[in-house]
């Protein structure tokens, strides 16, 4: 299977992921929506990473591949790597308490998250949408 359809393959569950925001954020799901913003975040960058002849790693948090491959990506991405580098970490940091909650503590996920931390979780989603989006708008991903 060829790295273009791959990438082509996880941006399409990412934006299934993002579409379904609405429904979480009309049932006050906040950890839901975090969740799923992690989730569509790690198959962006990984669709980014594979639509430039990468390969990403097996994590959950792919911004070290990224960085190391920021030399391939266009130009007009480059300045964005920060950004997404912190998009990613950050969610990768409220993954598991968005899915099982703080178990030490007995505090389930919905007590964890509010409305801003998914409002702020959809918005960051939706950036790294936008600029993948952007750079996979060619109709060839670039040559290796």
């Amino acid at each position: 299977m060829s790295a273009d359809l791959m990438a082509k393959g996880y941006l399409t569950l990412a934006r299934v992921r993002i579409k379904a925001f609405h429904v979480y954020i009309g049932d006050e799901s906040w950890a839901t929506v975090v969740r799923e913003a992690h989730e569509a975040v790690e198959l962006l960058l990984k669709a980014a990473i594979r639509w430039i002849g990468g390969e990403p790693s097996r994590t959950h948090e792919p911004s070290a591949v990224l960085q190391a491959n920021e030399a391939a990506f266009p130009e007009w991405f480059r300045p964005h790597l920060p950004d997404l580098v912190f998009i990613s970490a950050q969610l990768a940091g409220s993954r598991g308490a968005a899915f099982y909650g703080d178990e030490r503590r007995g505090i389930p996920p919905d007590r964890l998250f509010d409305r801003d931390d998914a409002e702020r979780a959809e918005e960051q989603a939706r950036f790294v949408l936008g600029l993948c989006e952007r750079l996979m708008s060619d109709a060839e991903p670039p040559a290796p």
